[in-house]
């Protein structure tokens, strides 16, 4: 039988009553901390960390998952950190937030139930949401980790040339101001050592 995206996320979370750390991605600290806030669309937002934390920083946000549960703690945490964030709830491949942001963030929407095609579907329709002169930032899995030797699941990877190359956004319009790859030390579960790489992408929108 087939899992749908809401079925798989919302399994997902309620297996633990805390999947991340609350923390905000680094990633997103790196590319951000220096921008004017505005306004900002945080995709896949899951337990609110990168959203309560550009609240924090001024930003008027928006976040949006798929899995009620996910919202419903991401809602407590913004509660208990004093801070005002506009949740919402989609499947991106139905339903898509309404409106123009400064920011659109979209850390790591990698899903093993989306079929080929659906992340660069959502990554063109979150370019679409970029106000003029904002910007899109994504970031994602470049790979698998290095010691890991039988992947659990095909999240079809992509290179940033490739990446590029898939949103095809017209030159004239956009502006690519970031484009790394990032290797981190990446343990493995019982203690085996390797690296994770990561690709981070931030593209302007002309005004």
């Amino acid at each position: 039988m087939t899992t749908t995206a809401q079925e798989f996320w919302e399994d997902f979370y309620q297996e633990r009553d805390q999947v991340w750390s609350g923390r905000p991605n680094q990633l997103l600290v790196r590319e951000i901390a220096e921008l004017t806030p505005g306004t900002a669309l945080d995709l896949g937002c899951g337990e609110g960390g990168d959203a309560i934390w550009l609240a924090q920083q001024g930003w008027r946000v928006t976040a949006v998952d798929v899995s009620a549960t996910a919202l419903e703690r991401a809602t407590g945490h913004a509660a208990d950190a004093g801070v005002t964030v506009t949740w919402e709830r989609h499947d991106l491949t139905a339903t898509f937030p309404t409106g123009h942001f400064d920011l659109v963030s979209a850390q790591f929407l990698h899903s093993p139930v989306a079929p080929e095609g659906e992340r660069e579907s959502i990554l063109r329709q979150a370019a679409d949401a970029v106000a003029p002169g904002g910007r899109l930032l994504v970031a994602g899995h470049a790979g698998w980790p290095t010691w890991m030797t039988e992947p659990p699941h095909d999240y079809g990877f992509h290179t940033i040339p490739e990446l590029l190359a898939a949103l095809d956004l017209p030159t004239d319009e956009w502006t690519v101001e970031t484009a790394d790859v990032i290797h981190t030390d990446h343990a493995g579960p019982n203690g085996e050592a390797g690296q994770r790489a990561d690709n981070v992408i931030r593209l302007r929108r002309a005004e």
